[in-house]
C-alpha cells in the first residue's frame, strides 16, 4: 500500500517513513526541508520537495498517487516561539494540516489519516496528562495541534474518513535538528556542548519534562494503521518518568563525559512548568513494549552528534512580534511586518 508521510524529512517523519517502507510499504515523503534534511529521506522512499502551505503541490500529489494511509507529520513544532510568530503558526500547523485533509477527503482512497499532535493541547492541566482530560492549550502552538484534532473528528462525522492521534511529548534521538535554537532542548544542549559553550536553562531548571527517545514513538506511529482499536482515537506516547531540565542538563554533559556541566542561568520564560503524561491508554491498545531509559538514549544520540558535528544555530527570520521575547533569542532579529 502507498503511505504518504509529510515532514518525512524532519526528524520524527524520516524514523516514521523507515518503519514504513520496512513494513512493506510505498512511501511518498513531503517535505519543504525547513526543518529537516534530503539526507534523512529513508533510502527506497519518493521525496518530494514541497511545503503543506503549498495547496497546489499538496493536491497534485493525491491526484498523482491513491494513498491509502496519510501521516501528517509535518509541523513548526516549537512551542515556545510560537506566542511570536502567530501568522505563521497557524499558517503552517493550521491551514497547512487542511491542505492535507482537504485533498485526502477529495481522493477517497485514503482508509486513515494519522496525525502527530502534541503534548501542548494539554497546558497546564494537572499531571500525568491523560486523554479524558479537555485541552486547555496555552500558547498558538498548542492551540494549532487541537484545532486540527477537533477538524479531524469533524471531517470524520461528516465524511467518514478515520483518523489516529498521538500526542507525543518532548522526543528526542538521531537525526533531530541540532541547529534549532528554540526546539528540542536536547539537542540544543547537545550542540551547546560540543561547541564548547555553556548549556543554557531557562528560570532554575526545576521544571519537569519526560523525555522520549524516537524509537519509543516511531514503531506506534507507523504501525496504528494496523491497528483496529486504533480507529478514531487519540493517544498520548511518550516516556514515563519525569526528569528535571537541570537534571537533563548533567545527564547530557556525562553522555558526553563531562563531570560537571557548565549552565548560564538565563531568565524565566512563560512556559508550563511540569509537563508529562498519562499512557495507560496506550498501552491497553498497543500493548507494553520495552523502553529506552534515558541515559541509553543519550548515549546513542550523543554517539550520532558527535558524528554530525557542531550545527551553527539558526535564527528564525520571520518573528511578527518581539516584544517578551526572552532576550536569547532577539539578537540580531528584526520584526517582520
Amino acid at each position: 500500500m502507498k503511505a504518504l508521510v509529510t515532514g518525512g524529512a524532519g526528524f520524527i517523519g524520516a524514523h516514521v517513513a523507515r518503519q514504513l517502507l520496512d513494513a512493506g510499504h510505498d512511501v511518498i515523503v513531503l517535505d519543504d526541508l525547513s526543518g529537516g534534511y534530503e539526507a534523512n529521506v529513508p533510502a527506497g522512499a519518493e521525496f518530494v520537495d514541497g511545503s503543506v502551505t503549498d495547496a497546489e503541490r499538496v493536491d497534485d500529489l493525491f491526484r498523482t498517487h491513491e494513498f491509502a494511509h496519510v501521516f501528517h507529520l509535518a509541523a513548526y513544532a516549537a512551542e515556545g516561539l510560537s506566542h511570536f510568530i502567530r501568522r505563521f503558526n497557524y499558517t503552517n500547523n493550521v491551514l497547512g494540516s487542511v491542505n492535507v485533509l482537504n485533498a485526502a477527503l477529495r481522493a477517497e482512497t485514503v482508509e486513515r489519516f494519522v496525525f502527530a499532535s502534541s503534548i501542548a493541547v494539554y497546558g497546564p492541566v494537572q499531571t500525568p496528562m491523560s486523554e479524558d482530560v479537555v485541552p486547555e492549550p496555552e500558547d498558538p502552538y498548542g492551540i494549532a495541534k487541537y484545532a486540527v484534532e477537533l477538524d479531524l473528528a469533524a471531517a470524520q462525522r461528516m465524511f467518514g474518513l478515520d483518523y489516529t492521534i498521538f500526542r507525543p511529548h518532548n522526543v528526542y534521538g538521531e537525526l533531530q535538528n541540532l541547529a534549532d535554537p528554540y526546539r528540542n532542548v536536547i539537542g540544543i544542549f547537545m550542540n551547546q556542548a560540543m561547541a564548547g559553550r555553556p548549556m543554557t536553562v531557562f528560570g532554575d531548571g526545576l521544571q519537569t519534562r519526560a523525555f522520549t527517545h524516537i524509537d519509543d514513538v516511531a514503531p506506534l506511529i507507523a504501525r496504528s494503521i494496523d491497528v483496529p482499536e486504533a480507529l478514531n482515537e487519540v493517544f498520548n506516547v511518550g516516556a514515563e518518568t519525569p526528569y528535571s531540565v537541570l537534571d537533563l542538563a548533567h545527564a547530557v554533559a556525562r553522555a558526553f563525559g563531562v563531570a560537571e556541566p557548565e549552565i548560564d542561568f538565563l531568565p524565566a520564560r512563560k512556559e508550563v512548568v511540569h509537563a508529562f503524561s498519562d499512557h495507560a491508554k496506550l498501552h491497553r491498545v498497543f500493548g507494553e513494549a520495552p523502553t529506552v531509559p534515558l541515559e541509553e538514549g543519550l548515549r546513542r544520540m550523543a554517539e550520532w552528534a558527535r558524528e554530525t558535528g557542531v550545527r551553527d544555530p539558526i535564527r528564525f527570520e520571520s518573528v511578527e512580534v518581539l516584544r517578551n521575547m526572552p532576550p536569547s533569542w532577539t539578537a540580531g532579529l528584526t520584526q517582520t511586518a
